[in-house]
């Protein structure tokens, strides 16, 4: 499918309005829209976290239920590092330093997945087209799953809100093992190539997989055993992938979002890019500032899309602003007060998929 394009509607000055507002908000209250000191402490504090916890599970002997409470710990961490760090790294957000930015979002590499891959899938890819079936690879789960009317609909799916809780839980290991590698051999994301790769590309593709596969398989395995490391590593990366599925299938794949179809004669969405992103978006649990928090405000996930450079610690100062705007101009801003309330709605929209 070739991407389409989005419409210039004549005279909607909604995301140049919006644009002017968000930045006369950074200019007034003398603020650098990347992060700040409380995001680097969480970074350090995450990521030493991780470290500690994996070098006491592989180099100290301890009971087996204090093991696996551990790796459960770890397992979230993995998913924190990965919403607060890489993904703002992977933005140019983290820091208004490039070097920093270019470490916060290839650490990624250190929790097995490709920084370059998630760049062209994520970046590139999801934040442009986003909900548009055939194009955001992140909707395109097929055949175990039907996200969108538009999807061909097997029997299977008729239970896809039951099974789908399980298939959640294996996001990372598919990610790590698999569609990384899918990805750099087809050179595609779907159905859309992806950037020509640089020989230091390649070089640092390989050298991450290589990496992870030591320290996460090959030296648990030698150090404690193949059945320890197995129960480890299965709890580690089920948990890290489930907490992952959930916050970033809670943005896009509710009942209140849409799934914009292009024009067949122009291959084109009616809408402007920017009324696009708010419309096939949700936030969810925005007054809860640990879930904000621990999930690096992806929680507010509208500020994210109409923003991805703007740093989440901004999110929500800026989505008063966008909310106004939204009211302003007649647009549905979509936001569940709480995430069960959002997690509820997921699970209709995958019963609606799999039976309408």
């Amino acid at each position: 499918m070739a991407t389409p394009k989005f419409a210039n509607v004549n005279g909607s000055n909604f995301y140049q309005e919006l644009k002017g507002r968000v930045s006369n908000y950074f200019t007034e209250a003398k603020k650098p829209a990347t992060g700040n000191f409380g995001l680097y402490f969480k970074a350090v504090l995450f990521w030493v976290s991780y470290v500690a916890l994996y070098v006491h599970l592989v180099f100290f002997p301890h009971p087996t239920w204090l093991a696996i409470i551990e790796c459960f710990f770890m397992g979230g961490l993995t998913a924190a590092i990965g919403f607060n760090v890489m993904h703002d790294g992977g933005h140019g957000s983290f820091s208004p330093s490039k070097f920093w930015n270019k470490i916060a979002a290839f650490s990624v590499n250190a929790l097995g997945a490709s920084g370059i891959m998630w760049n062209n899938k994520h970046n590139i890819i999801h934040h442009t087209y986003t909900n548009i079936d055939g194009v955001d690879d992140d909707i395109e789960i097929k055949p175990m799953l039907r996200m969108c009317p538009t999807q061909k609909k097997y029997f299977i799916h008729r239970f896809q809100h039951i099974y789908v809780w399980f298939l959640y839980t294996l996001l990372l290991i598919i990610w790590v093992f698999a569609t990384d590698y899918t990805k750099y051999f087809s050179k595609k994301v779907g159905s859309v190539a992806i950037k020509k790769m640089s020989t230091f590309d390649h070089v640092a593709f390989w050298i991450a997989k290589a990496g992870y596969a030591f320290m996460m398989i090959a030296l648990p395995i030698w150090l404690l055993g193949f059945v320890p490391w197995l129960l480890g590593f299965l709890i580690i990366a089920m948990f890290a992938g489930f907490v992952l599925s959930i916050v970033f299938q809670l943005a896009h794949t509710v009942e209140e979002t849409t799934f914009p179809v292009p024009s067949t004669d122009v291959n084109k969405i009616e809408n402007e890019w920017a009324i696009h992103q708010i419309e096939t978006t949700a936030n969810f649990a925005t007054k809860n500032r640990l879930i904000s928090w621990l999930v690096g405000g992806l929680n507010f996930q509208i500020e994210h899309h109409l923003f991805p450079k703007v740093s989440h610690i901004h999110y929500p100062a800026i989505s008063k602003i966008i909310k106004q705007a939204c009211l302003e101009y007649g647009i549905k801003y979509t936001e569940f007060p709480k995430m069960r309330h959002a997690i509820v709605s997921h699970a209709s929209h995958l019963r609606k998929m799999g039976r309408a």
